[in-house]
């Protein structure tokens, strides 16, 4: 055995918490999620009491930072409008973009004849710039609705498209949302 040990535990207005214990670990806290559970990785040598303290602390610093890191329903309709001014041929104009929750394999999704574009919730608390890059692919079919050559170079348009794609593509392999041959369900239409 390594000196890892990992506890799950529910607690009031937290959650889910999972308590990892390394031996190697001697001073550090940290937290984050994963798959909507809230992680908190401590020391082995901790008591009952202090992890029960840095839970309490962690999750709070957690939920602050995503707090800042939440989009309005109107910024993100302000964000669309300011990409789409920067990075898509002029006129492009969304007639709303929304957040939802009914939106399990798509990272978002756009209906080009309204101009509606949908935002999964699951984004929310992704960094901007993958956001960003969620934004510009819905914004560009409604210049192009397929995936085609010319739909790419308008998205490619933005500087992160690359790094955004892998950041979600791990995102999905993270959460083992595979479709049985390694390739990710996850995606941006």
């Amino acid at each position: 055995m390594d000196g890892r040990t990992s506890t799950i535990r529910e607690l009031d207005g937290i959650g889910p918490v999972e308590v990892r214990r390394s031996a190697r670990r001697r001073r550090t806290v940290s937290a984050f999620r994963e798959s909507g559970v809230l992680v908190v990785a401590i020391p082995a040598r901790f008591t009952r009491r202090e992890e029960d303290q840095w839970i309490e602390r962690m999750a709070e610093r957690v939920r602050r930072g995503e707090a800042r890191r939440r989009v309005s329903a109107d910024r993100l309709l302000a964000r669309a409008l300011e990409l789409a001014e920067e990075y898509l041929p002029e006129g492009v104009v969304p007639a709303a973009v929304t957040w939802v929750d009914n939106q399990n394999t798509r990272w978002g999704s756009c209906t080009p004849l309204t101009g509606v574009i949908r935002i999964s919730r699951r984004v929310q608390g992704m960094p901007a710039w993958v956001l960003d890059y969620v934004l510009v692919h819905e914004l560009a079919h409604l210049v192009v609705s397929d995936h085609s050559e010319r739909f790419w170079r308008i998205v490619d348009e933005y500087p992160r498209t690359e790094r955004a794609r892998g950041f979600l593509e791990g995102v999905s392999h993270s959460q083992s949302r595979g479709d049985g041959d390694g390739e990710p369900t996850d995606h941006v239409d």
